[in-house]
């Protein structure tokens, strides 16, 4: 009898109704819910750290070039102005000169800037792709491969004003046309004026009705990221500027002579 009773029990096997199996997956659905948008916003965190550090080397470059041309690199440089957001003129830009200084130095040979940048003899330099100079959140990042047929991009851009009007000699940040901006020369204080910010949303001259005044607009800052955008000051430090900041505190920290007072108490 005993036998029997051992016999029965060695041929039990527990198992899961449908209904307990339907439960479990819904509990993990649930947590794989809860689950993604931590590990989405851990990741954002730290892209937005690699897109400061990224910011925080050219910070360093643009002080090496200041410290060997006795003055920072110039916004655009052209022969007229007011710059055109149009593929027309030199516009030799702040990037092109501060190659040197971010390891960069056979690509800044290779460029003719006597032509301009859009000269046929410069298109495959033009082709270059630099990683440093890339948001890591930027959307596009992961196709930036040195097979493609787009030209190398930057989403990082210089402040040559503090509100959005043409790109021209009389602006009133550190990086205007033909700039030649001294550190001295900028009287609100480095820690207090901004030299890049994380994005530039550019304007295109075919969304308005009117190209003559479309394309001599340039647009305004933009980010990648949430709840802000990164920025560098001219003391080399970079902070994350956050979008509710007061309109003329942002306006203020775009000039380099304004005169603004305690522009950062109301961040």
């Amino acid at each position: 009898m005993m036998k029997k009773r051992l016999t029965n029990r060695r041929h039990t096997r527990a198992a899961f109704t449908l209904v307990e199996l339907l439960v479990v997956i819904a509990i993990i659905g649930i947590l794989v819910g809860l689950l993604l948008p931590a590990v989405q916003a851990a990741r954002e965190a730290a892209r937005r750290m690699s897109c400061a550090n990224n910011i925080a080397q050219v910070g360093l470059a643009m002080h090496n070039f200041e410290f060997a041309a006795e003055h920072l690199p110039s916004g655009t440089i052209n022969d007229s102005g007011p710059i055109r957001n149009e593929p027309i003129g030199k516009h030799i830009s702040w990037t092109v000169q501060l190659l040197p200084y971010i390891e960069q130095s056979f690509l800044y040979r290779s460029i003719d800037q006597s032509k301009g940048v859009y000269d046929v003899a410069n298109v495959p330099s033009r082709r270059a792709r630099i990683a440093s100079l890339v948001c890591p959140s930027y959307p596009l990042s992961s196709d930036m491969g040195p097979d493609s047929d787009d030209i190398g991009i930057s989403t990082y851009a210089v402040c040559y004003s503090s509100t959005e009007v043409p790109l021209d000699t009389d602006n009133d940040g550190v990086f205007y046309l033909g700039s030649r901006t001294k550190f001295s020369d900028i009287a609100d204080g480095s820690s207090n004026t901004i030299l890049l910010p994380t994005g530039f949303k550019a304007v295109s001259s075919t969304t308005t009705s009117n190209p003559d005044s479309g394309s001599l607009v340039m647009g305004g800052f933009s980010s990648f990221h949430t709840g802000g955008i990164n920025t560098l000051y001219g003391d080399g430090g970079v902070r994350f500027l956050p979008a509710r900041i007061e309109p003329a505190v942002f306006q203020a920290l775009g000039t380099r002579n304004g005169g603004e007072l305690n522009t950062g108490l109301e961040w």
